[in-house]
């Protein structure tokens, strides 16, 4: 019996695809690299945002035209979230919840049988410490809790994902000991909000950050997004956290939106000065940190004040690295019932605060050119060459290297997204 996994979505959904992909390890299923030689093929969806969801609608009509006599699995967010227009799409697909995963190899075995099964609902499963088949072999991603504590009015995610589930440090560290002794060289702490772990448990992220650097060993650590509203009085640790070595000098702290109005109306819980505060104390105590943020354009209520206020605040932090996204109403969603702007004001909104994000970041990358800077080569290029992380988590570009290894490199020319450098020998 012969599986392909396709994965949409979050480094947390990609980690759910390594670990549906060890369960069927563990059960004597081969998972092959192309949808033609495989008797089922698992769809790992992503439901965050209309763009993605359109993709994997699409691609799931078109598995069942091309393959009609394969078994289409659907697993991930739109399995909760959208139950009703998966049926419809797909009415002989069987369902891999996120929440069930323990089950995958059950579900296609079944699947390959001809029964149609769909495990979905929520379980407190861990997925620390349990099989898994990295798809990068130096990159190790550690999912530390699933859920979250938010009620954030557009997101749609919540509704897949469930209450916090936080998993013991522990786990987490025996899991991360695992991958390095393994050969990984950087090890990703991954969540739907990496702040919000262990508010259930009574443990603290930056104990848990502290414990995963402190092992032997040569690797760097990642930490996902963290919600400025649950950073709370574990800031100052967090910073002392992140200036050890071994952690990239990157924060992802999305601030969505610079009105305390929209704020408000997202249901975000927390102010421009509260996130303001967050950001200029680890730029203060980490000079070199990577500040990522993501921004809504566009929210239903947000005027042209509310607007020029998101503005303001791009230029005044000057961000690093900025995801921006043009509001879309979410499936169960409570801002989907509000009336949103036109498509021509989204647009030029959106136009507005691209140009001035590809400003700032030029500007920021230009002042690295001619730098000599120490760097991880973590992948390949899409077009060639390789890819590696500075200690800011910023990308370079290089001719040669070796994949998972430290060096220095030389910034030989800069762009507003990314370096382009060479190996110091």
């Amino acid at each position: 019996m012969k599986v392909f996994i396709e994965t949409y979505g979050c480094t947390f959904n990609q980690a759910d695809s390594e670990i549906m992909a060890g369960v069927l390890r563990e059960n004597s299923i081969e998972l092959v690299d192309n949808p033609d030689d495989a008797d089922a093929i698992i769809v790992n969806t992503c439901y965050v945002k209309l763009p993605t969801e359109s993709k994997v609608i699409n691609r799931i009509k078109r598995l069942q035209q091309q393959y009609p006599q394969k078994q289409i699995i659907v697993g991930g967010c739109m399995v909760e979230v959208d139950p009703k227009k998966l049926d419809n799409i797909g009415p002989n697909c069987s369902w891999i919840g996120p929440h069930q995963l323990n089950k995958t190899a059950d579900v296609v075995k079944s699947a390959v049988a001809g029964d149609v099964v769909r495990e979905f609902g929520f379980s407190d499963e861990p997925k620390v410490c349990v099989p898994k088949i990295r798809q990068d072999p130096y990159v190790h991603v550690i999912q530390i809790c699933e859920g979250c504590l938010g009620a954030c009015t557009y997101c749609c995610t919540r509704f897949a994902r469930g209450h916090l589930n936080s998993y013991p440090i522990a786990d987490i560290v025996a899991e991360a000991r695992d991958a390095i002794e393994d050969g990984c060289v950087e090890i990703q702490l991954t969540a739907q909000d990496t702040s919000a772990f262990g508010k259930d448990t009574g443990e603290r992220l930056s104990d848990l950050i502290k414990e995963v650097a402190n092992l032997d060993g040569d690797f760097k650590v990642r930490v996902g997004m963290m919600h400025p509203k649950n950073i709370g009085d574990d800031l100052d640790d967090l910073i002392e956290a992140f200036k050890l070595p071994k952690v990239y000098d990157f924060i992802h702290l999305p601030i969505q939106s610079g009105s305390d109005k929209v704020l408000r109306e997202m249901r975000r819980n927390h102010t421009v000065e509260d996130y303001k505060k967050i950001v200029y104390r680890f730029k203060e105590e980490i000079p070199d940190i990577t500040v990522a943020t993501d921004i809504i354009i566009g929210y239903p209520t947000e005027t042209e004040e509310d607007f020029m206020q998101t503005a303001d605040l791009i230029r005044e932090i000057k961000f690093n690295l900025i995801h921006l996204s043009k509001y879309q109403d979410r499936e169960g969603a409570i801002s989907s019932s509000l009336e949103n702007i036109s498509f021509d004001e989204m647009k030029r909104r959106s136009k507005y605060l691209s140009d001035i994000k590809f400003g700032i970041i030029e500007e920021e990358n230009k002042v690295l050119k001619d730098m000599e800077l120490e760097a991880l080569v973590v992948g390949k290029g899409s077009k060639g060459g390789f890819i590696a992380k500075t200690n800011s988590y910023i990308p370079v570009v290089l001719k040669e290297a070796n994949l998972g290894e430290f060096i220095r490199v030389h910034i030989d020319e800069t762009t507003g997204t990314y370096l382009i450098g060479h190996k110091i020998d």
